[in-house]
């Protein structure tokens, strides 16, 4: 091999990676020994073939060669490969080669064991090699470790012996000194490549093959289709390296031990007396590193969507019952278990259960539909099991069926199935409460972990009063969410929770993070924050009730307005005292301060940083008496966020708006109310001078307001539930 070749070879692979989208994770890379090695890799594309060996010489600074399937070296790319000290898998001296170069550690080897790049898993789900399902993995990675090992060991104890036989060894693989067999073993590392997400569709280097190459093969064409979708439209690449397997610990047997110290010389390719051991211990060898390969696999999102579907027992399931199935999946199953995860998988879920922000599940839908392995009617998944159960003989398998072989990838993760397969089976009741448990313990873990960090002496309230608080009611048709306002805690809405639970509602009290603990924990929050508090809020109500409605007062009501933008299945809404003009003195001040303390980072006069204004509650035993500019700051850009989102709620709203209002201008609620998109929504004013106006006198009539709004949302959902009379 040339090594300025090589070397220049890896820049511009490098050079391509950068002008591509994918986005290369690379995990776990301390498993890597010293010396040489042999990484064992699952095959899924072609881009593995040219983008690990670049990955692992930076890692290893050893040239990294690979075994590729002869049909690649037709025509320019095979000049490419040779560059990339890529070797035909026909090439007669191939093995030779291998061994020589492992021996004197100048090269490293990558061998894809599965052979094609579509395969069954069901094979190594037991840990078994089951011979009547699927197409054996090859034993020639352990085969070619086992015979290195072999003649290493062969080498360095015949020295004194016979030193004619080493002298042959020597010269039939071309090494003229033994200490470079001296510094260490072979190694096998294997080695998992996940994609995600994957998604083969018509792209601009597809469009090119059939310009220019219209007579090409078919499987080069899915090829095209599937990896110039990963590398136009980005695809993260995750490459992680499994601990490494010492071949030597296989060759212990007392047949093979008599071979390695036997003075007879044997030829590269004669059979030794020990062959039917070294065939046994090679399999043995394989299924090992082959197990590992699977179980280093990163389970994502797509794995865990197809595999449910595929386990699910019934043709049908509700969109929202499926999406709950998943979410606790990944709650409590992913964690309980030894499964790699995709970075996606490790922060927080609730969005699956709500607006789907990130697009997790509207992606896989859009694929399932558009692939025909799913097609909805009234809100309900209708599968078709066929495409589970299909070979993956076919060349076009990722091309047509690429949720069954997204499922496929994880078959042999025997604890993931396990725990797929009994979420599968749960009855709906079940699920619906495991969610609202979930949701409600998460809740107050939070509230708990913040609340012990960042408790001020003087100036954090009791926990009773901050925590989230669960109000059960009688019936589960229409459930309510309260959220409380800047500088507040839950208990704020207690009044009219309590007047909401008599009226036989379920009502949930969320706590927007920041809240509850200290001026300082409220001053790192921001927008997004809010956000899954509130979203954790609704999701534990829509699983505990069949209809949420979600309602807030003045910050908690625009935090609230913003929830049913999203979410898309709120009942209802309403806002109380929604702000819009804030009249205090401290948020008109809040600009001029940030400015005020950009300069003074600036000019590093720490001490002159203004990043609290005091205040005087309506409620001190409940809000905070500092305002933390950032948060103020913060829940301006929130608001200013939400108003082109106002247009898009098409959901019942209602807002409530007291007169005398001394921090909300009414004019801004008004302003607000005439934004809204819905054909059903009412504005209320009521003769009050303060701003708190769920508490004390007065506030009798906003709870029957409110009262008197759900009751027409309830009696509206009743009615179009109910039968077609005649």
């Amino acid at each position: 091999m040339n090594r300025k070749a090589y070397l220049a070879t890896g820049r511009m692979i490098a050079m391509l990676q950068g002008f591509s989208k994918l986005r290369v994770n690379v995990h776990c890379k301390e498993h890597i020994p010293e010396g040489s090695v042999i990484f064992v890799v699952n095959h899924f594309t072609r881009i593995e073939t040219v983008l690990l060996p670049y990955h692992i010489y930076r890692l290893t600074r050893i040239p990294v060669w690979s075994l590729a399937d002869a049909s690649l070296f037709a025509g320019p790319l095979g000049r490419f490969l040779d560059l990339m000290g890529a070797v035909s898998t026909r090439n007669p001296d191939r093995d030779r080669v291998i061994v020589k170069t492992l021996l004197t550690g100048e090269a490293s080897w990558i061998i894809f064991p599965e052979g094609r790049m579509v395969k069954d898993k069901e094979l190594f789900r037991k840990r078994l090699l089951l011979p009547s399902s699927g197409v054996r993995p090859r034993s020639g990675a352990a085969t070619l470790a086992l015979r290195t090992e072999f003649y290493r060991q062969r080498m360095l104890r015949l020295q004194g012996v016979a030193p004619e036989e080493v002298a042959r060894l020597q010269g039939l693989f071309q090494i003229p000194d033994l200490g470079p067999l001296k510094k260490g073993k072979c190694h096998i590392v294997p080695v998992n490549i996940t994609y995600y997400p994957l998604r083969a569709r018509e792209n601009a280097i597809s469009r090119l093959t059939e310009l220019f190459l219209r007579e090409a093969p078919q499987h080069l064409k899915e090829e095209v289709l599937t990896e110039g979708s990963m590398l136009l439209s980005g695809v993260d690449i995750d490459i992680r390296f499994g601990s490494p397997i010492d071949p030597s610990t296989y060759l212990r047997s007392r047949e093979v031990e008599a071979d390695i110290v036997s003075t007879a010389s044997y030829g590269f390719d004669d059979r030794l007396p020990s062959i039917n051991e070294m065939k046994h211990e090679a399999n043995r060898l394989m299924q090992r590193y082959m197990s590992s390969i699977y179980d280093l696999t990163t389970v994502n999102h797509d794995h865990l969507f197809a595999s449910l579907l595929r386990a699910y027992p019934y043709k049908a399931i509700d969109e929202d019952d499926f999406r709950r199935r998943v979410f606790l999946l990944t709650k409590v199953c992913l964690h309980d278990t030894a499964c790699k995860l995709h970075q996606s998988l490790s922060t927080d879920q609730v969005p699956l259960l709500t607006d789907d922000r990130y697009h997790k599940y509207r992606e896989f839908r859009e694929l399932a539909l558009e692939k025909g392995v799913v097609v909805c009617r009234d809100g309900m998944l209708v599968k078709d099991r066929a495409k589970f159960s299909a070979p993956f003989e076919m060349q076009r398998a990722r091309i047509d069926n690429p949720i069954g072989v997204i499922a496929n990838e994880v078959l042999p993760l025997t604890q993931l199935q396990r725990d797929v397969h009994l979420t599968a089976w749960l009855p709906v009741w079940l699920v619906r409460r495991k969610v609202a448990q979930l949701l409600e313990r998460q809740a107050l873990e939070e509230f708990d972990a913040d609340y012990r960090e960042y408790f001020r002496e003087g100036e954090s309230k009791e926990s009773e009063v901050g925590m989230p608080v669960l109000l059960k009611g009688e019936s589960r048709r229409l459930g309510v969410v309260l959220v409380h306002g800047l500088l507040s805690v839950p208990a704020q809405m207690l009044e009219l929770a309590h007047y909401l639970q008599r009226k036989g509602l379920w009502v949930y009290l969320v706590r927007l993070k920041g809240h509850g603990t200290s001026p300082e924990d409220l001053a790192l929050r921001s927008g997004s924050d809010w956000v899954q508090s509130v979203d954790l809020g609704f999701a534990l109500m829509k699983a505990l009730c069949d209809r949420v409605v979600v309602g807030g007062f003045s910050f908690g009501g625009g935090v609230a307005l913003d929830c049913a933008s999203r979410v898309g299945d709120a009942a209802g809404v309403f806002a109380v005292c929604p702000p819009q003009r804030l009249l205090d003195i401290s948020s008109r001040f809040a600009p001029a301060v940030t400015v005020w303390n950009r300069v003074m980072d600036v000019f590093s006069y720490q001490w002159a940083k203004k990043e609290f204004v005091d205040s005087v509650p309506e409620r001190p035993e409940l809000n905070y008496s500092k305002i933390p500019v950032r948060a103020l700051r913060a829940m301006e850009r929130f608001m200013s966020e939400l108003e082109p989102k106002l247009t898009g709620i098409r959901t019942p709203v209602l807002v409530l708006q007291a007169e005398g209002d001394p921090v909300v201008d009414p004019r801004g609620s008004q302003r607000l109310f005439e934004m809204l998109g819905s054909e059903q929504k009412s504005y209320q004013r009521f003769p009050l001078q303060r701003h708190g106006i769920l508490a004390g006198p007065g506030s009798e009539d906003v709870h029957a307001a409110v009262g008197g709004f759900l009751e027409t949302l309830s009696e509206s959902g009743a009615a179009a539930e109910a039968p077609v009379q005649g």
